[in-house]
């Protein structure tokens, strides 16, 4: 039995994979507040807000007795602005959360982790510069530009520690954060991103996945 960190787990795909994990491996959930639904799974339960250093720091010392083998940093907020309404404050709280989050959280909980084990970045083809045919969303769209340039870092420089990292693109998902108008439902994302990320290992690290195991542009 393994053990995954997942963030963000108290709802959409993070709660999903939660629930998919928790049938066969020990799952620790990381939220600002738990909801009803995770609660409900049983799993273990450590709250945190992955954008405040004093919450991770406390939460790397909760965890001081645990072997990680799976860290998914799944916690993310999208806040839509176009051009004629930019909000900076929207930009800026996106970057700590999308963007600082990640990379702050695998660097609280590094000396956690076993060996060998995998770090998973979700991330958004909505951050990929070369994919962009739309304009507009520009904190969601520069943040995870932002976190994807972390992951790359971050697999380059964990590779010594027999530690895979990369990022992936869950899918348009039918969560509250897209207002439910996705084309793939939670639990088959989650599905999806569990199988991808099981199969994680130095060959496929500090790259950009889609779900379903497609290579994507940066």
């Amino acid at each position: 039995m393994s053990t995954w960190v997942i963030t963000g787990a108290n709802r959409g795909i993070g709660l999903e994979m939660a629930r998919q994990l928790s049938e066969r491996h020990e799952v620790i959930a990381v939220c600002r507040k738990a909801s009803s639904e995770l609660e409900a799974l049983g799993c273990r339960i450590e709250s945190a807000d992955v954008s405040v250093a004093g919450d991770l720091e406390a939460l790397a010392g909760r965890l001081a007795d645990v072997h990680i083998d799976v860290l998914v940093n799944n916690a993310g907020i999208l806040e839509s602005h176009g051009l004629p309404d930019l909000n900076p404050d929207s930009i800026r709280r996106q970057f700590e959360v999308n963007a600082l989050g990640p990379l702050m959280v695998t660097k609280a909980l590094m000396a956690r982790f076993a060996r060998p084990a995998r770090v998973a970045i979700i991330t958004s083809r909505m951050g990929s510069i070369a994919d962009n045919g739309s304009g507009g969303m520009y904190g969601y769209r520069m943040s995870k530009a932002a976190v994807n340039a972390a992951g790359r870092s971050l697999a380059l420089d964990l590779a010594h520690c027999d530690v895979a990292v990369a990022l992936f693109h869950p899918g348009f998902v039918k969560t509250d954060m897209t207002g439910q108008r996705g084309n793939v439902e939670a639990r088959e994302s989650a599905r999806q991103l569990i199988e991808r990320i099981q199969g994680l290992d130095a060959r496929a690290a500090g790259r950009f996945w889609h779900a379903t195991g497609e290579e994507l542009p940066w």
